[in-house]
């Protein structure tokens, strides 16, 4: 009869699997805050039960590898990007503060109809229209759409938005801003790009920029990822109201 110092060590197969994980991750194969598979995925992959596939995941969030929320499922846990509402600035002035890698990629550039918001925000039937992705260290961040004034973009090219922001290519002296951020569901169209579930939440940001005289000549619309953006707010004295910081409730109608 074998003696218990003869036995092999008993599996314990959450923890198999946890090390398994735990290894493609420091390997990077999943990228930061990229998401994981599908308990589901997974239970088939490590032929295991999805409780003991939830307990491999819940061992390694408690190590901090791992997080989840709703409508994303697990992914490696990082550090969100935090953007500052009370700052007038680029996103990839943003990121590159952050200490990240800023990359855009643009998908459409063409003069077009503007719907309905843009109309009524600028006041002119033709505008131009720029679809791009932000990519911050290699991975989908944003989907950024721009609308311009015709006789304001007429002038820019697609090679010029590539590599600069409106802010520097607009003939005009630029004033201040309002921002609008919402919470949605990720597009098909979105999730596709941002590489995250459909119906998975996203920030949806629109910002209003004015000239010097206060009239709209930029409007865009930005969608991040729920799980790799946070806003943040300084308020100037514990005692102040909020309503200088700019933060309202809104109506459906903004």
């Amino acid at each position: 009869m074998a003696t218990s110092a003869e036995r092999p060590a008993r599996r314990i197969r959450y923890r198999e699997i946890a090390d398994d994980l735990r290894v493609r991750i420091d390997g990077g194969e999943f990228g930061d805050r990229r998401i994981l598979p599908s308990e589901s995925a997974l239970s088939t992959r490590y032929e295991a039960s999805r409780v003991t596939v939830r307990k491999a995941l819940d061992q390694l969030r408690g190590e901090g590898l791992v997080d989840a929320r709703q409508g994303f499922g697990w992914f490696v846990a990082g550090a969100p990007f935090h953007q500052h509402l009370g700052r007038l600035g680029t996103l990839e002035a943003q990121l590159e503060a952050d200490g990240r890698r800023s990359e855009r990629r643009i998908l459409e550039f063409g003069f077009v109809r503007p719907p309905s918001r843009v109309h009524e925000v600028l006041g002119v039937d033709r505008v131009l229209r720029v679809v791009r992705v932000n990519l911050a260290d290699g991975e989908p961040f944003a989907r950024v759409t721009v609308w311009v004034p015709e006789a304001l973009g007429a002038e820019v090219s697609r090679a010029q938005v590539a590599a600069r922001s409106f802010h520097e290519l607009l003939p005009v002296e630029l004033g201040g801003a309002v921002q609008t951020i919402e919470a949605h569901a990720a597009s098909a169209a979105d999730a596709a790009l941002l590489e995250i579930p459909e119906s998975s939440p996203v920030l949806v940001c629109e910002r209003v920029t004015a000239d010097a005289g206060g009239r709209a000549v930029l409007v865009a619309e930005y969608v991040f990822p729920g799980h790799r953006s946070a806003f943040t707010v300084d308020l100037p004295h514990p005692e102040a109201s909020i309503g200088p910081s700019g933060l309202r409730l809104v109506g459906p109608g903004r």
